[in-house]
């Protein structure tokens, strides 16, 4: 019996300090792309918004690799968009007691990959092989780190 697999995962990157327009910059040279080369022109670009886009495609392609137990080479970015997130509200003050609001604009990015070698359809005798369990420990410790909000990673330009 036959079933539909999928091929198809996705890193997304929340709150991102930076506006929509100046990601969407970026992200527009990459869609369709394939992994290495995307890396390549990642790390080549001289914008500010290459390095959180590069860490979730870093972030994309380890998630392909652990669920679909895919090949590096063999993934190409199928979509990528990118999202307005929340604008962060300041007031600075000025001069005779005045405030000035300051605006900081957020995005939200999603940075999907898609397995080219992998068949849509499937034998389920061979789903049932792949759901056994990764490790042997039962009881892991897993530990959280915010990436995105940590003050000082990227340079604020």
């Amino acid at each position: 019996m036959l079933k539909k697999r999928k091929t198809e995962v996705y890193a997304l990157g929340q709150h991102i300090s930076m506006s929509a327009h100046k990601a969407r910059r970026v992200i527009d040279q990459i869609r369709g792309r394939s992994y290495e080369e995307t890396l390549m022109i990642l790390e080549l670009m001289p914008y500010r918004a290459c390095y959180p886009i590069l860490k979730l495609v870093y972030s994309a392609a380890a998630n392909a690799s652990y669920n679909l137990n895919s090949n590096e080479a063999n993934l190409v970015i199928s979509k990528a968009e990118v999202n307005e997130g929340t604008t962060v509200k300041k007031l600075k003050p000025r001069a005779r007691g005045r405030s000035y609001a300051i605006k900081r604009p957020t995005c939200h990015i999603t940075i999907v990959v898609k397995d080219m070698s992998l068949d849509e359809y499937v034998d389920i005798d061979y789903l049932t092989w792949l759901k056994k369990p990764k490790w042997k420990n039962k009881y892991t410790d897993m530990t959280y780190h915010d990436m995105y909000n940590s003050e000082g990673v990227w340079d604020k330009k």
